[in-house]
């Protein structure tokens, strides 16, 4: 199943490469939970200071069921290293998903189970 994802860039000129990059990236996301319901990416440019330079901030929206992953970066003069931080940082939220939810829970031993529910008065023949 292919990843559901929005892309949003402001206040910077569109960029076909840019959002191809994003969707790649997505798509990795998309191997390791096969049940995200959906991707929101928001990359906008930040207000221009003289000294400073450009700066970008990455907002990222992932949602799978029975939680909701969030993850934003503000990166100096380059969209693509904010938009890879930010997908590392939600990739390691969805990893910690996936560990939580494969953690069992050790469960009594069945034999000792059954020695316990079996009344202490009665004889075997």
């Amino acid at each position: 199943m292919e990843l559901p994802v929005q892309i949003t860039i402001r206040d910077l000129p569109r960029s076909e490469a840019l959002a191809a990059h994003i969707r790649r990236k997505a798509a990795k996301l998309a191997a390791l939970h096969d049940r995200i319901v959906s991707c929101r990416i928001v990359v906008e440019q930040l207000a221009l200071h003289q000294q400073q330079g450009r700066r970008f901030r990455v907002s990222i929206d992932l949602r799978v069921p029975g939680r909701q992953i969030v993850a934003n970066r503000d990166h100096h003069e380059d969209a693509y290293a904010a938009v890879r931080e930010a997908l590392d940082a939600a990739k390691r939220q969805l990893e910690e998903t996936l560990r939580a939810r494969r953690v069992v829970k050790p469960h009594a031993r069945v034999h000792e189970h059954e020695e316990a529910a079996a009344p202490a008065d009665e004889v075997e023949a």
